[in-house]
């Protein structure tokens, strides 16, 4: 992951700024983890994009129910062979230091995330544009050869590898938005400080503390800034979920992001109509580091993920409701139908207890020869409680559990660089499509924290690709689906729920299945 030196300034600015006008509306929001950056380039968490999503826009946006909409560009037309995009930009449309934004800085940004050299974590996600997956891998050196092209100022003309059905709701991504090329150029990496940054959305950073805050303040440069209700934003670090319920009860926070699951109905009955706890596009797994022994060995990956009882998870040691995972695309996922599901999904508990007793004696362990492990976890109450309980149940079988938890930050970290045995994971999806699960299983994928990787996989994912038809697409994802799930790639646990809680003040708050709420759309109400 690539880190930079982060430039803040004195704390005293945003007191003297938030006081200018006693009528300023100002947010703040419990964020969770600490931002590794402000540059869209360099991240990959929730946490940051709920920052950087105020932040910045790109050529499609969404609306409160997170539906594209158009972002910077006023319109669109597709090709016959739904290859070529050609985007027509808002006329006006600025960056906060009142340059304007032109089709030149959406090629110079996707040039950059799939230069090799930016080493951007998500660029496979815009592998869909012609040659991107090529530049990025260095096969191909040219960053000209980009099928993303400034026709002029105003239009900007993307072409793809193959048709892509989700194509507009990647472009919603983080990775897709714009970078000011002046800015960029002028300043290097140093671009992002606190001083140099220029965004072209509906907010502007003006103070980042590390470990602390970043505040974003409303962007006047914004062509919709006459409707954003909100003038400040605070988004505060803190990973302690029960500091941060206290917080909000003292009126501190306006929004939580997620609260201590075993507290769900003390809050339901003191915060009436405060916590929206819905189902959405996120999983909940751990991996196996694959290229290790014992982890490199089916059975041993195939019993512990037998032994976790996933039934009582939801309802009893989070008591959120959450859903045992047994696919690895969550259900209701768009344009693919039923996910697969393991086989042994339907078997009683106890019966995949004794299988996966015999599965780890064939593989030599057992009470007199324990499995011993470390499982990792970043900071926070529902995944301790989660280890805890997952460690207890693969107890039975001889496995002795050593818990091992850091923040966020320097956890998945460790993980991407593969200092992990077990480790937690979560998945929040990029937009509702099932590559977006997929790809966390394709070989060099660096959120394949497990490093499993399986030729027939990649070739079927490949295929599914490569079609056209919808329905044939789903169906090589499908299969490749099944061989993961078979080959025990990673242990599904559950499928999401969205665990915030809303002040009766704010207004405009929409549950939605990617569990996204831009500041844009929000008002407080007094």
């Amino acid at each position: 992951m690539t880190h930079f030196t982060k430039k803040f300034i004195a704390s005293a600015f945003l007191g003297t700024l938030l006081s200018v006008s006693a009528h300023a509306a100002t947010l703040n929001i419990h964020n969770g983890g600490d931002p590794t950056s402000l540059d869209p380039q360099k991240i990959s968490g929730d946490w940051e994009n709920r920052i950087d999503g105020d932040i910045f826009e790109g050529l499609v946006t969404e609306d409160p129910k997170d539906n594209p909409i158009p972002g910077q560009a006023a319109s669109w037309t597709i090709s016959p062979d739904q290859k070529v995009y050609t985007f027509k930009l808002r006329d006006g449309i600025k960056w906060s230091d009142g340059q304007p934004v032109t089709a030149q800085d959406f090629v110079f940004a996707f040039q950059r995330l799939m230069d090799p050299k930016t080493a951007a974590q998500y660029a496979y996600l815009q592998y869909t544009i012609l040659n991107a997956e090529k530049i990025n891998k260095g096969e191909i050196k040219d960053l000209s050869q980009l099928g993303v092209k400034a026709i002029d100022d105003k239009t900007l003309e993307i072409t793809l590898e193959n048709p892509t059905p989700y194509f507009l709701n990647a472009l919603m991504h983080y990775t897709a938005y714009p970078l000011p090329k002046h800015v960029v150029e002028a300043k290097g990496d140093d671009w992002v400080k606190i001083g140099n940054i220029v965004t072209n959305g509906p907010y502007k950073p003006v103070e980042w503390v590390p470990g602390s805050h970043v505040s974003n303040v409303k962007n006047d440069q914004y062509y919709d800034a006459k409707d954003v209700k909100i003038d400040n934003v605070n988004f505060y670090t803190l990973e302690d979920q029960a500091a941060a319920l206290k917080r909000y009860r003292a009126g501190e926070f306006d929004i939580l992001t997620s609260f201590p699951a075993d507290q769900i109905e003390w809050i339901h009955k003191n915060l009436p109509d405060q916590a929206h706890v819905v189902p959405f596009l996120g999983t909940y797994y751990y991996v196996l580091n694959a290229t290790k022994p014992p982890f490199n060995d089916k059975r041993v990956r195939q019993a512990l993920s037998m032994a976790v009882n996933r039934e009582v998870i939801g309802p009893k040691i989070l008591g959120t409701g959450e859903l045992p995972m047994y696919s690895w695309v969550p259900p209701g996922t768009a344009n693919y139908g039923e996910p697969a599901f393991v086989s042994w999904k339907d078997e009683p508990y106890s019966q995949k207890v004794e299988e996966a007793k015999k599965l780890l004696k064939e593989a030599g362990f057992g009470p007199d020869h324990p499995l011993k492990a470390q499982l990792r976890y970043n900071t926070n109450d529902n995944h301790k409680r989660i280890a805890v309980a997952i460690a207890a149940m693969w107890k039975p079988l001889g496995v002795d559990i050593e818990l091992y938890n850091t923040e966020t930050k320097v956890h998945y970290d460790e993980m991407q660089r593969g200092q992990v045995e077990i480790g937690r994971a979560g998945w929040l999806a990029d937009y509702n499509d099932p590559i977006n699960f997929l790809n966390l299983l394709s070989t060099g994928v660096e959120m394949n924290y497990g490093r499993w990787s399986n030729p027939q996989y990649d070739a079927l994912i490949k295929e599914g690709n490569e079609q056209i038809d919808l329905k044939k697409r789903a169906e090589a994802y499908k299969k490749a689906e099944q061989l993961a799930l078979d080959d025990s790639a990673a242990i599904p646990i559950y499928y999401y729920v969205s665990q915030n809680i809303v002040a009766p003040k704010v207004q405009g708050f929409v549950d939605n299945i990617q569990d996204i709420h831009r500041t844009r759309w929000l008002s407080i109400k007094e």
